[in-house]
């Protein structure tokens, strides 16, 4: 799926830099990071909605008590 996003000059030119020196395309790069990083963002932004519900009270909370409770048997 083509796409196009904005990056700041200074990030640009680190990208052209690096393709430059190892030969590699820009777009190579830019799909390595995005494969790399999508895990990450994904489990921050994730976690962050469900603290949201939690303190609006519309996500159950398990107190550490009752859920290791029964699993040392």
């Amino acid at each position: 799926m083509p796409t196009s996003i904005r990056l700041a000059p200074e990030i640009e030119e680190r990208l052209d830099f690096l393709a430059a020196k190892t030969g590699r395309s820009k777009a190579y790069y830019l799909r390595e990071l995005i494969e790399r990083g999508l895990e990450d963002v994904e489990d921050y932004y994730l976690a962050a909605d469900v603290l949201e519900r939690i303190r609006r009270g519309e996500e159950d909370v398990v107190k550490s008590e009752d859920f290791w409770r029964g699993l040392d048997a």
